[in-house]
This record gives structure tokens, sequence and C-alpha cells, in this order.
């Protein structure tokens, strides 16, 4: 069991070198890949138009790749952006352990609401969901019913433009800032 594990683990570290490879561009292409991944949002969400308004800064992450068996990993590269401008390059490294099994891409944006949401961000190392402030993931209910008074917690994220095939239990999953 123990070397099925290492050649999973192993398995799932090639596949996410290569979307690494691939996505270690120019600065200005992971923007415009991050700009055009939150029109999209926008046109597709209206509600994600609402948070943007609202928001001290976005956080995109246009295409995270993310691949498993039994054990997994993610990698997406992205931007903050604050008043519409680009102001910093982070990563999204995670890893996850249990049943699981297959490839997936997809893209999230997250919209800091509060200067509390923004000043972790800026002071922590990585950011781990469950800890530090509030993330609300907005599905189609939730979207429709954020208006400007209804927003209230820290950050809001969507998940966007899903591809692929991932079959998965309970894991844990981190998120580093680099």
């Amino acid at each position: 069991m123990h070397r099925r594990v290492v050649v999973a683990v192993g398995i799932a570290a090639l596949i996410l070198s290569i979307p690494r490879l691939l996505l270690a561009g120019e600065a200005a292409s992971v923007e415009k890949n991050a700009e055009a991944a939150l029109g999209k949002l926008y046109a597709s969400q209206p509600a994600a138009k609402v948070l943007a308004e609202k928001s001290k800064a976005i956080l995109v992450f246009p295409n995270v790749f993310k691949a498993g068996f039994l054990a997994g990993a993610h990698y997406g590269e992205g931007v903050l952006f604050k008043d519409g401008q680009a102001v910093g390059r982070y990563s999204s490294v995670a890893g996850s352990f249990g049943l699981q099994a297959g490839v997936q891409v997809f893209g999230y944006a997250m919209f800091l609401i509060t200067d509390k949401a923004l000043d972790y961000l800026d002071r922590s190392d990585g950011w781990e969901l469950g800890i530090g402030p509030s993330v609300v993931a907005v599905n189609t209910g939730i979207a429709r019913s954020i208006t400007t008074t209804t927003i209230k917690d820290d950050v809001y994220a969507f998940i966007f433009n899903q591809q692929g095939l991932m079959a998965a239990s309970a894991y844990r999953d981190r998120r580093l800032r680099s």
C-alpha cells in the first residue's frame, strides 16, 4: 500500500508539473487571462459584478489544474486586482489525501470585501480554508440573493469554467502564496 501511495503522488506531481511549465509564462499573459476570466464571470454571474463594486481587492486564478489518484495536488497562477489594476501575483498550491481519481481544470475568483480579508492575505504565508477570514462559496442560489445590502462576509468565492472529472471523498486542501 505504501508503494502505491508513493507512485500515486509521483504521478500527480508529474501531471501537475506540465501545467506549471505552461502557466509560467510572462506576467502580462497571466494578467490578460485573469482579466478575461473575470470579464466572463461578470457576464455569466451578475452577482460577481455587485461584489466587485464592494470589494477591496479581487484574487483571480483563471486556470487551476488538479489531478490525483488516492493522493493528489493542484496548481494555478493568479493575479490580485485592486481598483482594476494588477498589484500582485499568487500561486494556488494544494495537496489532498483520500479516495480520489481524475483530472480537472477550473478557475476561481475570491472577492475580498473587508480590510480584515485583505490584511490577512498581505500578512500570511498562505491561506488555508477554515482559518482566517470567513469565505462564502457562491452558488446559483446564493448569487440570486446577493445585493449591495446583503454583503456581510469577508470573502466571496466563485468557481468557474470547470472541465474534466474528479471523483473525491473528504480530503485536506492547503493553498499557499508564492
